[in-house]
Formats: C-alpha cells, structure tokens, sequence
C-alpha cells in the first residue's frame, strides 16, 4: 500500500524545488562555453572506472538485479550522450534557415522530475542530468525505493562536481526516501516530468497535470531471415544476440526477446547460438522455467527478474553448465504466439525464445506482428538481412519507433558509436506504447525553442496548383 504523505515530507518538497529554482535562475545565465564544462565534469566525474565500476557494483547489490561485469559497459552511453552535446548548441541561436527567414532560440525548460528505473538507478540520473545541464535546466530524481541509496550516491558525486566547478549543487538533487505518493506530489510541482521505466509510471507521469515524456515497454523482436546464411554472417547474428540477451542480465528493455529465424537456415543458426552461449531448455524444462516466470494469467513475477541463467534454472528446478550464457526455449512457429503463450512476451531476463517461419518473409512479418500484438509495440525490433527489400518491408510495417539492422539492439537502440541514434537512457514509444513521441528523449526534448520569423515574399500557389482537377472557377467567389 502507498504511503500517506506528510505535512513534514510536503515541507521537505516544496524546499527542495524552491532550491532548484534558485539553482535555475543561476544556470539560465551561463554562456554556452560554461554549460559545456559543466558538461564535460560532470560526465567525467561518473564515467571515471573507479567511480563507476563502485557505482555498479552497489546498484546490483541494492537492487539484486542485472549483471556487475555488463553493468560496467553503461558508462558508455555517458560517453556518447556528451559527445552530442558537445557537438549541438543550447544558448541563444541554434539553427538559422534563411530560405523561411526562420531563427530559433534555446530555452531552459525549467525544473524536471525525473523518476528513476530501479534498472538503470545511475545511468539515468547521469544521463539526464548531462542533457539538462546543457539545455539550463535543473533537476530533481526520484529513486526507486529499490535503488535510492546508489541512486543517491551518484547524485551526490554530481552535486560536489558542481560546486568544485562553482555551479550550485541543486542543479541535481534526489529524494533521500521516495515513496509513489511522493513522487506524485513532486511531479506537480515541475515543469517538465521524464518518466523512464514501467507503465504504471508513465501513466503516473501523464497524469500529473504537467507536460512529460514516457517511455514504453519493450519485447525486442530479431528477425533472421535466409540472408543470413553463410557461417561468418551466423556467427556475427549469434553474436549479436549473446551481446543483446545478455547485457545487465536481460534487464533492459531493448535486450533481444523473441528471434524469428528462417526454416532455411534455423538449425545451423541454432548452432550458431550454443556456440555463443544458449542453453537449449527441453519441453519439461520451458514448462518449469514458464512456471517460476509468470503467473497463472501471465503476470511476471519478479524474483527470476534480470538474474543469471544459472540462477534461473535453479529457481525452475534444475541445473545448466556454468559456461551458458542464456537460456533458449522453443517457440514453434505461428501457433506459440499470443497473450495465452507467455513465451511471446517480454522476458527481462537471460531467456530468449526461438520461433521458426517457412516460406516467403511476408510470413516473418506476420510472425512480427503477432508477437507485437502480445506486447511491446512502439518500442523495438531488429533485423539481420543483407535484403534492402527485406529490411523496407520490415520498416514499412513494423508497429516500433526504432529497427536495428545488423547490430545488437541493446546497444543499438538508444545510440552508439556506430550507428546515428540519438544517445539516451529514455525512449519514447509513440501512441503504440502510450507516448507522446516515437523517438529517443535526447537534448532537444530538454528545451523550449523561440522561433522567430521575418517577411518573405508571399508564397501562395494558384488554385490550379493547389487543387489539382477538384478545381472550380468560382472557388473564391462567395
């Protein structure tokens, strides 16, 4: 049950976002060369290995989810997310285009809530706060009560690596002891909620009255069609998939869920996947695993939640080798996907389910479809193909706001180095997934824009032109 807030933590709010507008005014007056800076240590101050391999360690420990070693790899997207920002402007004119005699200006948008993922408790607070800085804005996060000591924590570097560079520390602060009730009542007293994490959050998020950016869940879906079909290109797919399934224990929402592979080359491509790592689970084996992962009515149940294969399988009730990096069940082919087939769903964990499509690729993108319609539209699916009709089709139908060819989506998704997905830790689903945009949360989404527009000469083509053969002489005439 939510606990009931107190006159006590009201008081302890509403100071705390009287700090953080103070800490606006000041940051709304920095040129763009200070908030760069500012950007550069504060992102320096976390991405440190000895800050951030502490910082992991103890998300883990806290939390009792995902992978310590994999969880090392997210300083990265730190990484990526400055380099943008170091690369864009945020102060004054950002973009001029003469041809419409249009300037636009950057805005800070204020004081954002941010509500942390138990999933990703520093990547998140770190990240956003490289893009606030950047566009003058504050922020205040709200933990997860499963992760508010760490989440804290690196707050609290961050706040010290601001005042060592004579910023004040409330550009970022964090409640110490976050409750649902809580968050609900600081989101109303933003200007801008960033919500990253489970529905119930993001809905949270849209009810509070205050503009907000949500995320939505996720069933990443691969295809592997007939393309793919040499070893080499096996091999790269397979590993794709070890990178994607694997990452942080499969906790994330773009970590592969659901491979749909060509019948022309499943088996060897199976293979291809034990190489890399998969446990083959046999029929009684998926029965136990679907028993300690869902519910009756396909609920997820949240002890087998981002944990090693090993420690899945213990939990179902048998033993895998050591050297296993997931688990794989099998799905069948079209007749194991639906609301009633648990296996189609999002796993968030180390287990992948393999479905098999015959024939043409229009049966690959029905597959897709199907799967989608159990969950996870709006957010992700991927492609391995060298058939550029192959990814169009996949691209003109598939009901996500972002595809990956070639690449593991888990890196892919949310930016990297080699592909140009805006970096974040925050992606929107569209309308399929319950947001209000279908890309990446990333800098421009942290600024309000001015537009400012001069005279052109006038610009009105010809009825003619504009209505084409439902033209009538007397359009005009009243």
């Amino acid at each position: 049950m939510a606990r009931e807030v107190t006159p006590e933590q009201i008081e302890m709010l509403e100071a705390m976002v009287a700090r953080a507008r103070k800490a606006a005014d000041i940051i709304a007056t920095y040129d763009q060369a200070r908030v760069d800076r500012l950007c550069q240590a504060v992102a320096a101050a976390v991405v440190d290995m000895k800050v951030w391999a502490n910082l992991a360690d103890e998300a883990v420990d806290e939390t009792g989810l995902g992978d310590k070693v994999t969880k090392r790899n997210k300083r990265n997207k730190l990484k990526l997310i400055l380099r943008d920002c170091l690369r864009q402007k945020s102060v004054g004119v950002i973009e001029e285009i003469p041809e419409k005699g249009i300037v636009k200006y950057a805005k800070p948008v204020g004081v954002i809530a941010s509500l942390v993922p138990t999933t990703n408790p520093c990547l998140t607070p770190a990240g956003q706060v490289i893009y606030a800085i950047k566009a003058r804005d504050v922020i205040i996060c709200s933990p997860h009560p499963r992760a508010k000591k760490v989440t804290n924590k690196c707050i609290n570097i961050i706040r010290e690596t601001l005042v060592r560079e004579g910023a004040p520390a409330d550009i970022i602060q964090g409640i110490e002891d976050p409750s649902i009730n809580l968050t609900q009542e600081l989101m109303k007293r933003c200007d801008l909620v960033i919500a990253t994490g489970g529905r119930p959050m993001v809905k949270s998020a849209y009810s509070s009255g205050v503009p907000a950016y949500g995320s939505g869940a996720g069933n990443a879906t691969v295809i592997i069609d007939n393309t793919c079909n040499t070893p080499e290109y096996q091999a790269e797919a397979a590993s794709n998939t070890r990178i994607s399934k694997c990452s942080d224990f499969g906790s994330g929402c773009s970590c592969d869920g659901n491979l749909i592979i060509s019948a022309e080359i499943y088996d060897d491509f199976v293979k291809a996947l034990v190489k890399e790592g998969a446990y083959l689970a046999n029929e009684k084996e998926a029965e136990k695993l679907k028993n300690v992962m869902w519910d009756e009515t396909g609920h997820r149940l949240p002890n087998t939640v981002a944990i090693s294969p090993q420690k899945l399988a213990e939990a179902a009730g048998f033993t895998i080798p050591d050297d296993r990096k997931f688990i794989a069940v099998t799905g069948g082919g079209m007749e194991g996907v639906g609301k009633e087939h648990f296996f189609s769903s999002e796993k968030l964990t180390t287990l992948l389910t393999l479905f098999k499509y015959e024939g043409e690729f229009q049966n690959a993108l029905d597959m897709m479809q199907a799967i989608f319609n159990v969950g996870g539209k709006g957010h992700s699916c991927g492609i391995y193909s060298w058939d550029d009709d192959h990814i169009n089709r996949l691209g003109m139908c598939a009901p996500v706001s972002r595809i990956m060819v070639r690449q593991p989506n888990n890196r892919g998704n949310s930016g990297s180095s080699t592909n140009g997905m805006p970096p974040t830790s925050s992606m929107g689903c569209g309308t399929w997934g319950g947001n209000i945009v279908s890309e990446n949360i990333t800098l421009k989404h942290y600024m309000n824009t001015t537009w400012v527009a001069r005279p052109l000469p006038e610009d009105m083509p010809s009825n003619e032109e504009l209505f084409g053969e439902f033209n009538k002489p007397d359009m005009d005439v009243e």
